[in-house]
């Protein structure tokens, strides 16, 4: 009998592609689709990138294999060199696995790893507070952390369940407060959920910079980030950057979380660290933890197999020095303003799009069935696939999402492009995106 790919549906057949180039992919029936969600936000270079390609080539016949546990390689501690250089003062460890999922369980076994060897066997420092309305991956340890619920209801007998706050929500205010007024009644319900859960038995707080999949770029206001990193040194535990998503300048910084002047204590990434070429994800330790383990046990006890290989740190070191020399960082800043500017224009015309909001190259839509009231589309009208299928007819690929109103109902989605994308080929995002949604609202609310 002939094997079969298990597919993540049964009841769609997706295109077969058989290329990419640029910002551009291409199907077997030869259409040509404008990538403008980077995959899942993870091909910032675009596809068929030199520079990475030849260095995962001359790493493939150099040494294509080496395990951690009994060898150093000069690329795998490249990468590290050239991620740190770009990473917050202060965190320059960096602990490389094969992917997002890996990179936040690696982050939360550290922190609770750091807190046995400062304070001794008998800490009770264990916890992690999260976040409801939020995706941290797909192992049964990080959906016991995430609060995306369409993706954890049919597996949340297997987890224990970690202790989770409101995200920063302020379209649909979980207090039903405005913002500023509010006083970030958000960032305070951490210091409430510390107190009441007691700071000994908590190691971390784990967040996105920006919410990404779950509710679709949902963008913090500005003090929130600052008062969180406060909260978390008053009650001495550390803070987690979920950066999978919109770490290595897909937001217009180096990491999100400089937008905000702050330094988390651990910060998570994956996705464009090695922009797709090879898979790969890391954790970017604060200097004093990973020093507290080197003078204590002398070992992270955690690891995988692929845990620092050779391939993935060629292609991390060479992304990050394209991210340098070609300004990337910079480019995705000022063409996700020339983004922003058209998207706003869509916002305001568009009678379905609730809400646009997101930094750089990292957009979200919110759709809505009534932009007055803020009434979500019911889940049957499956508004954000239509969304979906009309852009994907007009040869944009977009990323759609739900659930984030009630666990049930509620449309986004993502508009991502790689960060090497121009100025012209943002307006052909812009023209092919309005033509999209104005068909879908044509359809969805007439």
């Amino acid at each position: 009998m002939n094997g079969k790919v298990l597919p993540r549906s049964f009841k769609t057949q997706a295109p077969l592609i058989v290329k990419g180039e640029g910002i551009y992919l291409e199907d077997e029936q030869g259409n040509r689709y404008i990538d403008g969600c980077s995959g899942a936000l993870i091909s910032n270079l675009g596809h068929g990138c030199s520079e990475v390609i030849k260095a995962v080539t001359a790493q493939l016949n150099t040494i294509e294999f080496a395990h951690p546990s009994r060898w150093r390689t000069e690329a795998t501690e490249d990468a590290a060199r050239e991620v740190a250089s770009l990473a917050p003062e202060g965190l320059d460890y960096v602990w490389f696995v094969s992917g997002g999922s890996e990179a936040i369980e690696s982050a939360v076994k550290l922190a609770r790893q750091y807190y046995l060897e400062r304070d001794g066997q008998a800490t009770a420092k264990a916890q992690v507070i999260a976040r409801w309305n939020s995706y941290h991956g797909s192992t049964i340890g990080t959906m016991a952390l995430a609060g995306s619920m369409a993706r954890r209801r049919l597996f949340s007998p297997l987890f224990q369940e970690f202790p989770k706050i409101s995200a920063h929500y302020c379209y649909r205010c979980p207090f039903g407060a405005r913002y500023p007024s509010c006083g970030l009644l958000c960032a305070k319900e951490l210091e409430a959920t510390i107190r009441r859960i007691g700071p000994q038995y908590l190691s971390a707080f784990i967040a996105e910079p920006i919410v990404g999949s779950t509710v679709g770029a949902l963008t913090p206001p500005d003090e929130y980030w600052p008062m969180i990193r406060e909260i978390c040194d008053r009650y001495d535990i550390l803070l987690i950057a979920d950066e999978v998503m919109t770490g290595c300048g897909r937001t217009g910084a180096n990491f999100c979380v400089d937008h905000w002047n702050v330094k988390p204590d651990i910060i998570a990434t994956a996705k464009g660290m090695a922009a797709g070429y090879v898979p790969t994800g890391g954790i970017i330790v604060r200097n004093e933890i990973a020093e507290t383990l080197r003078d204590g046990s002398g070992a992270f006890l955690h690891g995988h197999t692929y845990n620092g290989n050779p391939l993935s740190g060629a292609a991390t070191a060479a992304v990050f020095r394209y991210l340098k020399e070609h300004k990337v960082v910079e480019n995705a800043r000022i063409q996700g303003e020339r983004l922003e500017a058209g998207l706003r224009k869509i916002e305001a015309s568009n009678p379905m799009v609730g809400e646009v909001r997101g930094k750089g190259l990292m957009w979200g839509f919110e759709l809505v069935a009534d932009k007055e009231t803020r009434m979500p589309f019911a889940k049957a009208k499956g508004a954000s696939a239509l969304a979906t299928q009309e852009c994907l007819d007009r040869g944009l690929v977009i990323y759609p999402g739900g659930g984030m109103v009630d666990g049930v109902e509620g449309d986004n989605f993502l508009i991502a492009p790689p960060l090497v994308v121009t100025a012209q080929q943002v307006d052909m995002i812009l023209e092919k995106l309005e033509e999209g949604l104005a068909a879908a609202a044509k359809k969805l609310l007439s």
